[in-house]
């Protein structure tokens, strides 16, 4: 019994180390984490956030950090020096400059087609039919800026259509232009179809014929220097496959050609 007050320092010095030990244990695992880093046009938000989920599962210890924006800006953002290990473009066209500064780490590869559609707050208060209207006189029309792809597109299509757009703001991403039409800042926006649907019944869309005579298409490619060239790689795969094409179709991309 005189002994008993000598077990409680004798247990404690041999459970601490231990303790100490698993910390730096999990400390290790920590990490040991791997980052995927895809920079990735806005219009593609929701599908490559469920398609980073399937690449995590997939792959033990990495984590895909999603960089998502106006294809324009994303490139801009890379060849300053951004880390990004993919890049995945709502149009050819930004990818070629990618391409054209040897910025690719591969050829890149199409995914997927786009098309515009007009979205309008929920119950249409500016009564918005055709894509003619959107030429109106006092509507409030957000579009996306030229150099943006959703605002070559909208511009290619008005051009085709003969209809003059005079909006009253230029967006960097086709979901600020979504933003702005959802909070009802405007009364109508050019978006692109898969964007309409993912904003369920906050807004309404009006599909235009017009809207058939510029498709965009979707390129993904490695980026040249990335540390994580096979992941990168994989991730290409993943998209290109059939988990990755059954997640587009169900946000509503078409096939690439």
């Amino acid at each position: 019994m005189n002994r008993s007050p000598l077990v409680l320092p004798a247990v404690l010095a041999l459970v601490l180390p231990l303790a100490a030990c698993g910390s730096d244990a999990n400390d290790g695992d920590s990490a040991a984490t791997t980052t995927l880093t895809v920079y990735a046009a806005s219009s593609l938000t929701a599908t490559f956030g469920e398609i980073a989920q399937e690449f995590e599962a997939a792959h033990d210890g990495v984590a895909v950090d999603l960089n998502f924006g106006g294809s324009s800006d994303l490139v801009t953002q890379i060849q300053e020096g951004a880390p990004a290990d993919v890049f995945a473009s709502a149009d050819t066209a930004t990818m070629d400059t990618l391409v054209g500064d040897d910025l690719a780490g591969a050829d890149p590869q199409d995914f997927a087609t786009n098309t515009l559609e007009i979205v309008v707050p929920a119950g249409n208060p500016a009564g918005i039919t055709s894509f003619q209207d959107l030429a109106e006189q006092g509507l409030n029309l957000v579009i996306c800026a030229p150099e943006v792809p959703c605002g070559a597109a909208a511009q290619a299509v008005a051009d085709d259509a003969g209809v003059t757009l005079s909006p009253v703001s230029e967006e960097q991403s086709v979901t600020d232009v979504l933003a702005k039409v959802t909070s009802g800042e405007a009364d109508a926006g050019l978006v692109y179809v898969t964007d309409v649907e993912a904003a369920g019944d906050d807004v309404e869309g009006i599909t235009f014929p017009e809207s058939a005579s510029v498709v965009n298409t979707y390129p993904i490619v490695p980026v040249q220097g990335t540390d994580e060239s096979d992941l990168a790689q994989e991730f290409v795969d993943l998209v290109l496959g059939s988990t990755g094409q059954r997640i587009l179709a169900d946000a509503g991309f078409g096939p690439a050609a």
